[in-house]
């Protein structure tokens, strides 16, 4: 695949999720759903893909602390600050493509 041992490729994965979140974070007006919808995850779904991590690593990082993390603010503030209601067609999308379980 490449030439990068193991070092090299955690450190550009990690500088690609850091510019991700990044990005994530100047486009609060792509929704959640939106995310969901389009492409099957979005930043709650980061946040639990990051304490899972942690998890597998022994450290115990809550849900807030992770949700933190990945919105660059408190969960609550940034659901105050940008996240509108869904309307009929998005909720709906959701339901046909909704992760199963």
């Amino acid at each position: 695949m490449s030439d990068l041992d193991e070092r090299q490729q955690t450190e550009f994965e990690a500088a690609a999720f850091r510019r991700l979140l990044q990005h994530l974070r100047e486009r609060s007006d792509v929704q959640n759903i939106d995310l969901m919808n389009l492409a099957g995850f979005c930043r709650n779904c980061l946040s639990n893909w990051y304490t899972d991590a942690a998890k597998e690593a022994g450290q115990d990082i809550s849900k807030d602390a992770a949700r933190e993390i990945v919105y660059g603010m408190p969960y609550d503030d940034w659901k105050r600050l940008h996240q509108g209601d869904a309307n009929d067609a998005q909720k709906a999308a959701f339901e046909q493509n909704r992760p199963k379980e």
